[in-house]
């Protein structure tokens, strides 16, 4: 499976970013994508993930303002992201799980939120 990874820029503190993740190859046999991020300094954290069957789960921070869905039709994962704030800055990164438990990762897209 190969994941692409885009829709990062520049957005100012309270404004909305969709990021979207095109995934190709065996993605018959994708179990869940998730969208990560990370910043300089800290560990992977999961955002969001959603199952080949619809099931979501959200971070924390990102409840209530972050939305994942997936278009199979199109093999797209989007991750819509409102009411940004300047610490949603990072790399956030689309991650797909197989259901033989093989993971794999595509390159990250850069999102930065100014106050």
């Amino acid at each position: 499976v190969q994941l692409q990874a885009s829709g990062g820029g520049l957005v100012q503190a309270g404004g909305s970013l969709r990021l979207s993740c095109a995934a190709s190859g065996s993605t018959r046999t994708i179990n869940t994508i998730g969208w990560y991020r990370q910043v300089p300094s800290k560990r992977r954290e999961l955002v969001a993930d959603i199952t080949s069957d619809g099931y979501t789960d959200y971070a924390n921070f990102a409840e209530g303002r972050f939305t994942i869905s997936w278009d199979n039709s199109k093999n797209m994962v989007y991750l819509q992201m409102n009411s940004l704030k300047p610490e949603d800055t990072a790399v956030y990164y689309c991650n797909a799980v197989m259901k033989t438990l093989n993971e794999f990762w595509g390159q990250g897209t850069l999102v930065t939120v100014s106050s």
